[in-house]
């Protein structure tokens, strides 16, 4: 990824953004099951690559595709249908793991002024689920065996009238406009409250006090200028340049070559990029005057691509 650490040469993959110990990085990984290397995205730094050939699902579940599907450009899967049934087979959310023996949580989560949703996350994996969705603010409600973590998110969900899912478009409309981290803890410390003293509550399920944990400072959300637009897709040889100003979820906010948009400006020139649509496409880097933006953008006050939930 040009001079921010990532990919330089053919033949890397990239499976979007992870989190490590609370800081963004790149995936990518070389072949079916083959290297695995992660780097590091830094704000304020450079961010470039080129899309070469066509998009082709990976996988699902550290299994190579059978067909080598031909995706399209638009959809945030970055799998082909049958590799897609597979991954969802084995999703917590297909609620077909009953008998998971593992602890789970339950949490709120806070998007912008009133736009909050409940849902579970494995205990092991800590904070990172709030962070790959693009949590700004979330508190636990309690933790348990995974059944009992199910019912109290459909008590909450169906009682509070609270969703379990946020589309990513109204994520991306607010994030350069929130209020302080004051008033934002105090929308999820209300709700906490109310969705603790519902009745009905599983009885395997142990609560767990309010404790806002505000992920503002860690997406680089201060400041944050308006993006203008969002990347609608990659294409055989389109390129994306620019200067990394935030990432929250799987979405880079990048002030673009020639576009200004730096912190404290007006934004032209700020555009999103969910790098979930990168996951197929095989990526060379970019150097120097190479560049630019180069593949299709859309408004970002425009509808969701295929995909955009959670």
């Amino acid at each position: 990824m040009g001079d921010s650490g990532g990919v330089t040469s053919v033949g890397w993959w990239c499976d979007g953004v992870g989190w490590a110990a609370g800081t963004p990085v790149l995936r990518w990984r070389r072949g079916a099951g083959g290297e695995r290397r992660e780097s590091a995205v830094a704000f304020g730094g450079a961010v470039g690559f080129r899309a070469v050939g066509v998009r082709i699902c990976r996988g699902a579940r550290g299994n190579p595709c059978p067909v080598n599907g031909v995706l399209g450009g638009r959809g945030t899967g970055g799998l082909c249908g049958e590799c897609a049934r597979l991954d969802r087979m084995h999703s917590v959310a297909a609620d077909a793991l009953a008998d998971d023996p593992r602890v789970y949580r339950v949490y709120v989560a806070w998007f912008g002024p009133g736009m909050v949703k409940v849902g579970i996350t494995r205990e092991e994996r800590g904070s990172a689920r709030l962070l790959e969705q693009g949590a700004v603010v979330f508190g636990w409600l309690g933790r348990g065996p995974l059944m009992a973590a199910r019912r109290a998110e459909e008590l909450v969900r169906v009682a509070l009238g609270v969703p379990d899912r946020i589309p990513y478009a109204e994520k991306r409309r607010v994030r350069a406009d929130l209020p302080g981290t004051a008033e934002r803890a105090d929308e999820v410390r209300r709700l906490h409250a109310r969705a603790g003293a519902l009745a009905g509550w599983p009885e395997s399920l142990e609560r767990i006090g309010f404790e806002a944990v505000d992920h503002g400072g860690v997406f680089g959300l201060d400041g944050l200028p308006p993006a203008g637009g969002v990347v609608r897709e990659l294409v055989d040889g389109g390129c994306v340049t620019g200067r990394l100003l935030a990432a929250s979820g799987p979405d880079l906010h990048l002030a673009t070559i020639g576009g200004g948009g730096g912190r404290g400006g007006q934004g032209g020139g700020v555009v999103v990029l969910d790098t979930r649509l990168m996951k197929g496409w095989e990526l060379t880097g970019v150097r120097g005057g190479e560049g630019g933006l180069t593949v299709p953008v859309r408004d970002v006050r425009a509808g969701d691509v295929q995909g955009g939930l959670f």
